[in-house]
């Protein structure tokens, strides 16, 4: 049987969205000094189409496509036990090996390619979300929600604690996060214009705290709660679009009825705000659970286009982007490398939120036009092939049977 037999056509084209819209915010983190992917007052314009870009990048991708992916992941997580189990292999030995492999493979790319890379701490949360993939729909989405919540109520007593520190303490201990000053900034620019030793010496601390600091206060519990939601609607049939459509239509009103005009007003307090230390706690929790439920109306957008066979020809090859997702990320790190770091052109702080758009769309219809040239003539992307043959051990054919 080929995989394609096996395989959910509306995960892989709901992944493809993910992986493809994940690129207009992380390119942030390639173009321009690290602290301008959260505050966007620290690096470059915000006037005009800049502006613009910001605006609306913030609006429909910033945290929502993640969310969508981490949904995703945490369905894959229960489909790949159901599948293990069916064919009589040890369900704890391959996701555990699984996930092994990925971590590896997350370590590799934070440390020596980009520093926001997401496969270590999917790999974290696969290991500790493991022994609650069998609990009932009603209870994986109460665990979301205090999953998410335990995230939010850290920044919100974060903020309350700013009151308590000194000036001098948030001046060295917060600030050079969020607002950078000149000297910081021209460092950081030329460690990453440098060759691959000279970004070694910034990659290695940010992909530390990304990894640590970051995960333990923001990451675990953001992707694990979006993961156990993913959960429960991939076992409710929502995520695999078998649900009725008046779901997806009321999941999509809310999305644009609560989800964008939170998230819209805390742009404007944000905004309003100048962009100050209590920007990064509390001003981040507008986005923070308006994001959720965009994602939300995100898929069920997807969804409903599927169900009335809209658009066949892109939703195919979004499908296509999709089952080589783990590939078509990695060529975002490599692709974004050669145009902004040293070994490549360097263009690091010098390509503004508009140009960085273009860049976008030139690597998304890259990937739309090879990702299905691809699997025409393979099973699976090259580095799906690798993460399946380690975990099973065994080299996997690669290429499809011809008749």
């Amino acid at each position: 049987m080929e995989p394609t037999d096996q395989r959910i056509n509306t995960l892989d084209v709901l992944r493809g969205l993910a992986v493809l819209g994940i690129l207009v915010m992380n390119i942030q983190s390639f173009a321009m000094p690290a602290a301008a992917y959260l505050n966007p007052s620290a690096y470059g314009s915000l006037d005009g189409i800049n502006g613009a870009v910001w605006v609306v990048s913030h609006l429909l991708t910033d945290q929502k496509m993640m969310a969508l992916f981490s949904m995703l992941f945490g369905a894959g997580i229960v489909l790949f036990c159901e599948r293990a189990a069916l064919s009589g292999r040890s369900v704890v030995g391959y996701h555990y090996r699984r996930n092994f492999w990925l971590l590896i493979f997350g370590l590799l790319h934070g440390y020596l390619l980009w520093h926001g890379d997401i496969l270590f701490l999917y790999a974290i949360c696969a290991f500790l979300l493991f022994p609650l993939r069998n609990q009932s729909v009603r209870t994986l989405f109460k665990l979301a929600i205090v999953f998410l919540a335990i995230s939010s109520i850290f920044y919100l007593l974060t903020t309350a604690g700013l009151q308590t520190m000194s000036a001098d303490a948030i001046a060295t201990e917060i600030m050079p996060q969020w607002r950078p000053d000149a000297a910081q900034i021209s460092t950081e620019l030329t460690a990453f214009q440098g060759g691959w030793a000279s970004q070694m010496a910034a990659r290695v601390p940010m992909t530390q705290e990304m990894q640590g600091l970051a995960l333990m206060a923001w990451g675990f519990w953001r992707a694990s709660g979006m993961m156990l939601l993913g959960m429960a609607l991939y076992k409710s049939g929502i995520l695999s679009g078998k649900a009725d459509s008046r779901v997806y239509l009321r999941l999509l009103i809310l999305a644009l009825l609560v989800g964008v005009p939170v998230v819209i007003y805390g742009t404007v307090w944000n905004f309003r705000n100048e962009w100050q230390i209590t920007s990064m706690f509390l001003g981040s929790q507008f986005n923070y659970w308006g994001s959720v439920l965009i994602s939300l109306g995100w898929m069920s957008a997807l969804i409903l286009m599927l169900k009335q066979q809209a658009l066949p020809w892109f939703t195919d090859r979004l499908a296509a982007v999709g089952r080589m997702a783990f590939t078509n990320y990695i060529m975002h790190t490599l692709l974004c490398g050669l145009i902004f770091y040293g070994h490549g052109l360097g263009l690091i702080g010098n390509v503004e939120r508009a140009g960085q758009f273009l860049i976008v769309l030139c690597i998304w219809a890259l990937q739309l036009w090879l990702s299905p040239i691809w699997l025409r003539h393979f099973r699976f992307g090259p580095l799906e092939w690798l993460w399946r043959s380690l975990t099973y051990w065994q080299l996997q054919p690669m290429q499809l049977a011809r008749n």
